[in-house]
């Protein structure tokens, strides 16, 4: 592997691996976000490294360029101290999903390590069609059509998630008919009017009750 190779193969790794921990540890919804884009953009470079530059340019465009700016607009929806709550209570469950991806990446350098030396495992020559946009429109629409479906119904029902949680219970005045909201906001001329006597009297006979 040549110098530059290995170098663009470092900095993307690099970025992959600082933007995943940025995203995890934030406590600023919007620092994780840009941990999450800085991610996508290390996982772009590595497409490159593959000779997939479709992919990668994909990845740009959907991921940085949509999917990031989706959660930036919940982030603006929700606000930006919208934090989740942390207590006693989660911090067993954490501690044991970090044990478990921790021996799980243990696990797999193990297995890279030891299929990493010469003769163990032969890798086949990548076709010429790697990465092309005919060899990936081949593999979506014929074997991944059902995952590609359903992540877009994924992203759909994230949407409509946010928006409700965004708007809360709070009930829309567009929503209600016509004249409803009007006059549940604003009281007639002529109630205003028959609750004033009712408030003077009442006024009267606290006075009357005050001693001097």
């Amino acid at each position: 592997m040549k110098i530059f190779e290995f170098a663009f193969f470092g900095l993307a790794s690099l970025l992959v691996l600082l933007g995943g921990l940025a995203t995890v540890a934030a406590r600023n919804p919007i620092r994780g976000a840009m941990g999450l884009l800085t991610s996508i953009v290390g996982i772009a470079g590595l497409y490159l490294m593959l000779s997939a530059e479709f992919l990668a340019a994909i990845q740009i465009l959907v991921y940085a360029g949509a999917i990031v700016i989706l959660f930036l607009f919940v982030i603006m929806l929700l606000g930006p101290s919208a934090t989740s709550p942390r207590d006693a209570r989660t911090a067993v469950p954490r501690y044991v999903g970090a044990g478990v991806l921790g021996a799980s990446s243990i696990g797999a350098l193990a297995l890279v390590a030891s299929a990493s030396k010469p003769g163990v495992l032969a890798v086949p020559a990548a076709p010429e069609s790697l990465g092309t946009i005919e060899a990936l429109g081949h593999e979506l629409f014929t074997k991944g059509i059902v995952p590609f479906e359903l992540s877009g119904a994924l992203l759909l029902v994230a949407v409509i998630g946010a928006v409700a949680v965004a708007r809360g219970k709070q009930v829309d005045p567009t929503l209600l008919p016509a004249g409803e909201g009007a006059d549940a906001a604003s009281p007639e001329p002529g109630d205003q009017g028959a609750a004033q006597p009712g408030a003077l009297a009442g006024h009267a006979t606290l006075s009357a009750k005050e001693p001097h």
